[in-house]
């Protein structure tokens, strides 16, 4: 953005970063990051997390060195309770909610706005039907990018009218990080050869967030434990059958990997030790959890990925590997974004498909990587045009 001589330089203060035991909460941040040094290389940014620890921080310093972090909370006063933040509230010109599966730092962005009575907006984000203070302050904003279409609907139905309201896709569809190093080593350990294996990640229909940050558990999260109980085979199950089929049918092998911490375990006890016997040795099950760095360097080397996930997707796409993902009922709808970017036939409902659909569909990928590639390109090439669009917007809003 050309300034005139002499003239301050508009700044973006980019609210996001939610939390680190995923790694499609960690790569919102620096897909949004790389969108903005792509799109708007002369603003500087200040990013405003929630949490940046287990090497994050030094991963986004390392990837953007002009980057400044101000960590901090709101105070009861409705005022930062750092000097860094404050700083970063009284120097920046427009407040950048970053995607996620929600308005996660509402009140933050509440703040803001009667704090500072400077323009916001958000970028990327799935929301439900909102309540009345939720939908004043959407009204409010600038511009208001979701990352589906289904929630764009439930917006405009609850009668919210922000000068710009669109849909633009989550900000990790602009991931570029790379761990090529650990990423390499890592497959040559287990024994793993580029374009010869297939990415397999489970998920619970709950994540069981007490057991990640240990708390008593409360009545819903039994609830919810219970669920999770009820359709954990039957899930899994489906994905199984898919993967022992690629394994009958081509001989590849199959990495189990986790979006979330809690997933290593998941991914060992369901897709490795619940697999038929005959395959069993050739699915490997990653005993560790990792950045969406390694993730995105192990994710373009293999042919496919197949992920309950959302974002293990959507990482792959980032680095041109094709995917489908499975959803479930109980996850939030950002997946109907793979329709709204062309790829509904990767995109498949849990409580829907069979694991023979999925297996077709995992061989198609497979069998013609080919074809499968250059669909992917003409989803993505969606994708970045809706990633300009928006960028222009944000760019509009600094004034």
């Amino acid at each position: 953005m050309a300034t005139g001589c002499g003239a301050r330089l508009r700044r973006i203060l980019l609210r996001s970063s939610w939390q680190t035991v995923n790694i499609g909460d960690i790569a919102h941040t620096p897909g949004v990051l790389r969108l903005l040094e792509q799109h708007l290389p002369d603003v500087p940014v200040t990013l405003w997390p929630s949490n940046v620890d287990n090497g994050v921080r030094e991963m986004l310093l390392a990837a953007f060195p002009k980057l400044t972090i101000a960590e901090g909370k709101v105070g009861s006063d409705g005022q930062p309770t750092t000097e860094a933040l404050r700083e970063a509230w009284a120097t920046s010109d427009l407040l950048l909610h970053g995607s996620g599966p929600s308005v996660v730092a509402e009140k933050d962005v509440q703040a803001w706005r009667r704090g500072t009575d400077k323009p916001y907006g958000l970028y990327g984000v799935t929301v439900e039907t909102p309540g009345a203070e939720l939908a004043d302050l959407l009204t409010g904003a600038q511009f208001v990018f979701c990352r589906d279409t289904i929630s764009l609907k439930l917006l405009r139905d609850a009668g919210v009218a922000s000068p710009v309201m669109e849909f633009a896709p989550d900000g990790t569809f602009a991931l570029h990080l790379r761990d090529e190093a650990r990423a390499e080593a890592y497959l040559q350990r287990v024994g793993l050869q580029p374009g010869r294996f297939v990415c397999a990640v489970p998920r619970l229909r709950y994540t069981p967030y007490y057991k990640i940050h240990p708390r008593t558990p409360t009545e819903e999260d039994l609830r919810r434990d219970a669920v999770n109980e009820q359709y954990r085979t039957a899930d899994h199950g489906k994905l199984r059958e898919a993967l022992a089929r690629l394994i009958r049918e081509t001989g590849l092998p199959v990495l189990a990997c986790p979006e979330m911490t809690y997933e290593v375990e998941v991914a060992r006890q369901e897709l490795c030790e619940a697999m038929p016997p005959e395959v069993q040795a050739k699915v490997i099950a990653r005993d560790d959890y990792w950045r969406p760095d390694e993730a995105a360097s192990v994710y373009a080397r293999a042919l496919a990925v197949v992920s309950f996930e959302c974002h293990s997707p959507i990482i792959a796409a980032a680095a041109g590997t094709p995917f489908l993902h499975l959803r479930q009922p109980t996850d939030t709808h950002k997946g109907q974004m793979y329709r709204d970017i062309g790829l509904s036939d990767w995109l498949f409902e849990a409580d829907e498909m069979t694991g023979e659909q999925v297996g077709e569909a995992l061989l198609q990928i497979v069998n013609d990587p080919q074809t499968a590639q250059a669909k992917l390109a003409r989803a993505m090439e969606f994708v970045q045009e809706r990633q300009r669009d928006s960028m222009a917007v944000v760019g509009k809003a600094l004034g």
